[in-house]
């Protein structure tokens, strides 16, 4: 399959995301019956023109189970120990199921240093670009073998979302164990429904967005809305459905209803590859807070940020870092490359524009913005 089509326009590209819960059976081994069947929806979606990408979980789980430990260990050595046995046996899983339809796949592995770099980034996104043009169906996993919680995603969703910036995916599907999001609770709660669509994330979606879900996985649906946040920005739509549903790969790329939708109703500000990279390809190392006058001109008038609009700051980062934007109630907004160490930022807050000034120490905060609207990416 070639990068475009005949009429000269790119494929479509498709990220698939499967969690750990999904892709394994009650005692966490693989189920091949499910996965031979996930390969021939991907092998239909594929002749419909879509170039598909997976994004995959459960090494650890095929680790354990190959190495007879029914119990998942806490200590890091086992656990990597278990995902080097494991991504072997994923790796091949994945071949067998689509060489029957002729598919040729590869595995990515992939850790935040991996991302966190910018030159490796972009690395990583020719690398998959290439791999679609040969017609390979990329298999994406974190690298957990050499992982540690540095330099973690900590979980696949962010992974998938990254996956899906690096290559300008057209959509992101995440097959898991619920339908997709609900108002509240359905677990608890049998009058909770099912939201279809989203198309802005505001502290009430992630209020019902609840905590992490299965023991099997690392994620919840928390990490998905905070996947879906930053897609949304970038103009990729998601989808969160029910993975063992029939034919549901090929209903969410068709466009038809399936799970909850996430999709903007338009970009809010310009973006950049930088941009996303900063949103996704590096972790938060904290936070500032903003007071309401600059959290309008972040969102509204698309400014940078400057010293006066600071009000608190959380955690400790150096000039060059990626921090979060929170406003007065604790809600993340944005997030941003700032210019200025924390001890700095600190020292700012409170002060007018004049104040500042006068401070040699300070100066530099008055005459330079701390986080620059080219390296700012707002998620409203």
């Amino acid at each position: 399959m070639s990068e475009t089509d005949a009429q000269g326009s790119r494929a479509r590209r498709l990220v698939i995301k499967i969690g750990s819960s999904t892709l394994t059976t009650s005692e966490s081994s693989i189920d091949y019956g499910y996965l031979r069947k996930l390969a021939d929806q991907v092998a239909r979606v594929r002749d419909a023109g879509w170039q598909p990408v997976i994004v995959t979980s459960a090494a650890i789980a095929c680790g354990l189970e190959a190495l007879g430990i029914h119990r998942r260990p806490t200590d890091m050595p086992s656990l990597q120990a278990a995902a080097s046995v494991g991504q072997s046996a994923l790796s091949t899983a994945y071949a067998e199921v689509f060489a029957r339809h002729g598919i040729v796949t590869s595995t990515v592995l992939l850790t935040r240093r991996d991302t966190a770099d910018r030159q490796a980034y972009l690395h990583a996104r020719n690398t998959l670009l290439r791999l679609l043009d040969l017609g390979v169906v990329p298999i994406i996993n974190e690298n957990d073998t050499v992982a540690v919680e540095q330099i973690k995603f900590g979980d696949n969703d962010t992974l998938a979302a990254l996956a899906a910036c690096l290559i300008d995916a057209d959509l992101l599907v995440i097959l898991s164990d619920i339908d997709g999001l609900y108002d509240a609770n359905p677990n608890t709660n049998p009058q909770a429904k099912l939201i279809e669509h989203v198309d802005k994330i505001g502290p009430e979606i992630l209020a019902v967005a609840g905590g992490a879900g299965s023991t099997v996985g690392s994620g919840g649906m928390i990490t998905k809305i905070k996947a879906a946040r930053v897609l949304m920005v970038a103009g990729i739509p998601l989808i969160i459905c029910y993975g063992r549903q029939d034919n549901v790969v090929e209903d969410a790329a068709a466009g038809k209803q399936v799970g909850t939708r996430f999709s903007a109703k338009a970009r809010p500000h310009e973006i950049t590859p930088r941009k996303l990279w900063i949103a996704l390809g590096d972790s938060a190392r904290g936070a500032v807070v903003v007071d309401d006058g600059a959290k309008a001109a972040l969102i509204e008038r698309g400014s940078s940020l400057l010293s006066v609009g600071v009000s608190g700051v959380e955690g400790r980062f150096d000039a060059g870092d990626i921090v979060d934007i929170k406003d007065g109630t604790g809600h993340l907004f944005a997030r941003g490359r700032t210019a200025f160490s924390a001890d700095e930022v600190e020292l700012a807050c409170g002060k007018t524009r004049e104040a500042i000034e006068r401070n040699r120490l300070l100066a530099a905060l008055a005459e330079k913005p701390i986080v620059h609207r080219d390296e700012l990416v707002v998620f409203e």
